[in-house]
């Protein structure tokens, strides 16, 4: 009997151009963290990642620095506004149901 040789055919979504070293990351100074993504949208940040020649780090850490960035203009503008008088939504409504707008 000749023995069966089995080929195994893996298949990948998404393949990136470089090799991302883990060394470079803990030398850097940077932390690890682990993250759970819904398998869409992991797809997705994989083919985008793919698409531009960067890492699934890179995508998440440019996002999170977004993110961070928009809270800090909204606390920013929560600021501004921190002596503006504060307006009961009842009262709010009285007023207009006075001046005829509801």
């Amino acid at each position: 009997m000749v023995p069966r040789t089995v080929a195994v055919v893996r298949r990948y979504d998404v393949l990136t151009p470089q090799r991302y070293d883990v060394t470079l990351t803990v030398m850097s100074g940077l932390k690890r963290a682990t993250v759970y993504f819904d398998p869409s949208l992991h797809q997705a940040l994989r083919v985008k990642a793919a698409h531009t020649e960067s890492s699934l780090s890179d995508l998440v850490n440019a996002a999170v620095r977004r993110s961070l960035a928009e809270d800090q203009g909204d606390l920013s503008a929560f600021e501004a506004r921190a002596r503006e008088p504060n307006l009961a939504f009842e009262n709010v409504l009285k007023d207009l149901k006075r001046r005829g707008k509801l």
